[in-house]
């Protein structure tokens, strides 16, 4: 098999938990830069961090990279590189991506010049002067960053974070990549109590229970570069035994999740059935204010309201108050809270010990870390 770099993009600041999940699959990071990760890989580490990564947005090959002022440039820059090597006679390869801060600044104009190029290059290799587009789907992507062009193809059609599992959501969910993050970042662990009194869909406790049951999250949907010639059916099939494989299927832990809103109880319910997870987590319908947790220690995750729109923002206050009060009486648990309301803190009525900014869509937020004391020895 070839090695070539690969690309994972991921929300603002999670490239280091990303980079991380890359090593622990057994592949080198070549660089942590803003929103993505790139590695070196094989047709198999496609195969594997598709399957695996569960805070990366999507997997991408990286194609070629190159400096480009003009569209002549860009034109030549593209032809030049090896798109025969993984784009068939027959492929289909709509192009898209984004420009920022470079001279080339037309999206629409650079999509055509580079679909334009790759036609060109394709010709030549494949001696033909029309492609029908009626196979597999190869998705060109590509990035004007400061002038440096970068050009791509998406192996995972739609975002990792879509594991298949919440066919539906309540209102304003959040990413399930963010969710994953959220849990990777605590100081949960399989075995210790875990609490999430605002459930919504149930995305935090079902991200919990995967990782504690060690499922992979992209196991049980489908990648687009399952349909790629260059990619052998078998290494997909190979990936995916060893990670059913890898399920813990003894693991003894269990998770909690609450909501006020009943609807959201019994989503979360399906939602957990459908991941494969129901087993692990309990979900009722109770207010913060009237939350009971058992263990001495434990951890509580949440993605509590934000008060986004204005008539919100005193209902808000309060629940950030009835937090407080509630969580200041378990004093040996660790908390950890997300959200995008500046003044959480005084209305909560503890500063965090740290805080790590993070982006749940286009929101930017604060994930309010407190942390408990560490458990006696027995």
């Amino acid at each position: 098999m070839t090695q070539f770099e690969l690309i994972a993009p991921t929300l603002f600041g999670l490239e280091a938990l990303t980079a991380k999940e890359i090593r622990n699959l057994g592949y080198e990071t070549s660089a942590v830069e803003d929103g993505r990760v790139t590695f070196v890989g094989d047709e198999m580490a496609v195969c594997k961090s598709n399957l695996w990564l569960r805070t990366a947005e999507r997997v991408l090959i990286k194609v070629g990279e190159f400096q480009a002022t003009t569209f002549d440039a860009l034109f030549e820059g593209t032809k030049a590189l090896p798109w025969h090597e993984w784009i068939p006679e027959n492929g289909e390869f709509p192009v898209k991506g984004h420009s920022l801060k470079s001279t080339l600044f037309s999206v629409p104009d650079c999509q055509s010049i580079i679909k334009k190029a790759v036609v060109e290059k394709l010709k030549q290799k494949y001696n033909t002067s029309w492609f029908e587009e009626k196979g597999s789907r190869y998705q060109i992507q590509f990035s004007l960053l400061k002038d440096k062009v970068t050009l791509m193809l998406d192996t995972s059609g739609e975002g990792l974070h879509k594991r298949g599992y919440r066919e539906n959501a309540n209102e304003a969910p959040l990413r399930e990549t963010l969710a994953a993050a959220m849990v990777m970042l605590s100081v949960w662990r399989p075995g210790k109590a875990f609490v999430d009194p605002f459930c919504g869909s149930g995305t935090i406790p079902i991200e919990a229970a995967l990782i504690g049951a060690n499922i992979a999250p992209g196991l049980e949907r489908e990648f687009i570069a399952q349909q790629w010639q260059r990619i052998p059916k078998n290494l997909w099939w190979e990936a995916r035994r060893e990670a059913h494989d890898r399920i813990k299927t003894d693991a003894d832990f269990h998770i909690y999740g609450a909501d006020i809103d009943g609807k959201a109880v019994e989503l979360s319910k399906e939602n957990a059935s459908l991941a494969g997870v129901e087993e692990y987590i309990t979900f009722d319908k109770c207010p913060v204010s009237g939350l009971k947790v058992q263990g001495e220690y434990g951890c509580i995750i949440c993605n509590p309201p934000y008060g986004e729109r204005l008539g919100d923002i005193k209902e808000i206050q309060q629940i950030y108050k009835q937090m407080g009060q509630v969580f200041k009486k378990l004093d040996t648990w660790s908390y950890y809270i997300l959200t995008s309301y500046e003044q959480f803190e005084k209305f909560f009525g503890k500063n965090a010990d740290k805080k790590r900014k993070l982006y749940n869509g286009m929101i930017k937020c604060d994930l309010h870390q407190y942390f408990g004391p560490k458990p006696r020895r027995s």
